[in-house]
Parts: structure tokens; C-alpha cells; sequence
């Protein structure tokens, strides 16, 4: 099983969830973060007063899915994440060891 892990601009994030959802991608997480991509304009912008900079309000979209999937959900990310920047956003992979349901079983494994 494979994580891809996205860092993308807010305006984007709808665009990108419908083209992951239309391909058969189901195991979302879609969370706001701070960060420091470049800000397409200054609503995209605030002050943080924990880092004593200006940060960027962004994305970050974890997509959960098969190991042959991985890498189209990676290309629909890139394709659908564009702002015209040269550096829109970041998507990272990694292998996930394992995974378990959250269910009504108790178990001991």
C-alpha cells in the first residue's frame, strides 16, 4: 500500500479532490496547514505568530491506495494542482507497512 502526500494551494484543492475522486480514489484526507509555498496573492497569506514569519495557507491532501495505483493518483495531483507558478505544491510517496479497519472486532492482532 502506497501514501501519497500533497502540499497544494487552497484554490486548487477542490479540482484535485473531484479528478482523484472521478479516478476511483476513496481513502482521502484533506486537512489546512500553514507552509511556506509561494503565496499566489496575499488572502493566501497570513502572519504566524508561532514562526514569526508570514506562511502560506495551504493543502495537505493524503490519498491512501494500492501500490499500482500510486502513481496515477500522483500524476492527477500535479496535473490538477497547477497555478501557472514554476512551483505550485509538493507531492511526496511512501510505502505504508501496514494497515488495519477501525471496526467493532476486538482482537489482539
Amino acid at each position: 500500500m502506497k501514501e501519497v502526500k500533497a502540499f497544494i494551494h487552497r484554490g486548487r484543492v477542490v479540482d484535485v479532490i473531484h479528478a482523484l475522486e472521478d479516478g476511483g480514489f476513496r481513502y482521502l484526507s484533506v486537512s489546512d496547514v500553514k507552509g511556506l509555498l509561494t503565496a499566489l496573492s496575499a488572502q493566501e497569506q497570513i502572519y504566524s505568530m508561532e514562526l514569526g514569519e508570514r506562511v502560506t495557507k495551504q493543502i495537505k491532501l493524503e490519498v491512501f491506495c494500492e501500490d499500482d495505483q500510486a502513481e496515477r493518483a500522483v500524476q492527477l495531483i500535479r496535473l490538477h494542482g497547477r497555478t501557472g507558478q514554476s512551483v505550485a505544491g509538493w507531492v511526496y510517496q511512501s510505502t505504508v507497512d501496514r494497515a488495519w479497519p477501525i471496526d467493532g472486532r476486538v482482537d489482539n492482532d
